[in-house]
């Protein structure tokens, strides 16, 4: 798809290739991060297929909450697959090169597969809000069917949604400078280098995040001020503990999501002084995530812990 924007441009183009330089500022010694990257990423992939292979396995978890972790799960492996092997090409074997098609489709995934966890986060929200709010009412309107549909708009939403990010990227004209100080194709590291206006692009990107993330953060909250309220009605203590324990570890995730993104927006501002925080926490956020998920969901939850020391061969009594 965007082999065609650069043909179509090709006299616009004055750069054949961009250089991602990497880490800025620690260039010297920036291969020393790979490992602890890598262990990230092992770390994330192999949590993420356990949680599959669990949730496949045992039929108590056959349900539309476990489906959407599942579905997660896919999203957070294909996000940290993503932007991992470039990484560690440049990091180890120093091949900084990218094209302009696979740097603006690079671009175009990134965003799709954030906009992607942000939209799940809004189905497990619904899910639980369901489930604590109207529990009769629970196997009748979250059902396997639900699961597909929220599921393809969503990816409907993010892929379209997305789509204007790479072709406005295209569409600018980069004359001379083609070094990238980032490890990633970001849109702001990518269009900073076009010698024309790039204007439109910074106000898309910015619509783009308000009008998705605002509006899916905005409903997260609505579904957890709903929840809480619904919680302290119960004349039951423990029956109150026990529907928000189902609900912490899905905030913890979305806290933390959240907030990174948040800090990551605002770090921007400073780029120019302490240019690498900005590239860190970019690189952070699309690994530590797929990470750290499926590790909070089988800490808090039984069944999935149950499950995971069945798969492991780990005796559950005591635990």
């Amino acid at each position: 798809m965007f082999q065609g924007f650069s043909d179509s441009n090709s006299s616009m183009f004055q750069v054949s290739e961009f250089i991602l330089m990497g880490f800025p500022g620690i260039h010297s010694w920036q291969h020393w991060l790979s490992l602890p990257l890598v262990l990230i990423y092992i770390l994330a992939l192999s949590a993420n297929i356990l949680i599959l292979i669990i949730i496949k396995q045992e039929a108590t978890l056959h349900q539309p909450m476990y489906h959407f972790l599942g579905i997660l799960a896919v999203v957070d492996m294909g996000m940290a697959t993503n932007i991992m092997p470039k990484i560690l090409a440049i990091l180890w074997f120093n091949a900084k090169a990218i094209s302009l098609p696979e740097c603006f489709l690079h671009m175009y995934v990134i965003h799709f597969f954030m906009f992607m966890e942000s939209g799940l986060f809004v189905c497990m929200a619904i899910d639980r809000y369901v489930a604590i709010c109207r529990p009769l009412h629970y196997p009748s309107i979250i059902t396997d069917s639900f699961v597909v549909k929220a599921t393809v708009f969503m990816a409907l939403r993010n892929s379209l949604s997305t789509i204007p990010v790479p072709v406005l990227a295209a569409q600018r004209h980069y004359c001379s400078k083609n070094q990238i100080e980032h490890c990633l194709c970001s849109t702001l590291g990518v269009t900073s280098l076009s010698c024309d206006d790039r204007r439109i692009n910074s106000v898309y990107q910015l619509s783009l995040a308000w009008t998705l993330m605002g509006s899916d953060l905005g409903l997260i909250i609505v579904s957890y001020a709903l929840i809480l309220h619904s919680v302290l009605s119960l004349n039951s203590a423990e029956a109150a503990s026990k529907a928000l324990s189902t609900c912490t570890s899905h905030l913890i995730l979305i806290l933390f999501f959240y907030t990174i993104l948040v800090v990551l927006s605002i770090t921007h501002s400073a780029s120019k002084t302490v240019p690498l925080i900005p590239v860190l926490l970019n690189v952070l956020e699309n690994i530590i995530p797929p990470a750290l998920n499926p590790m909070v969901y089988a800490l808090k939850n039984k069944e999935l812990r149950q499950g995971s020391y069945k798969i492991l061969n780990l005796d559950f009594k005591g635990h």
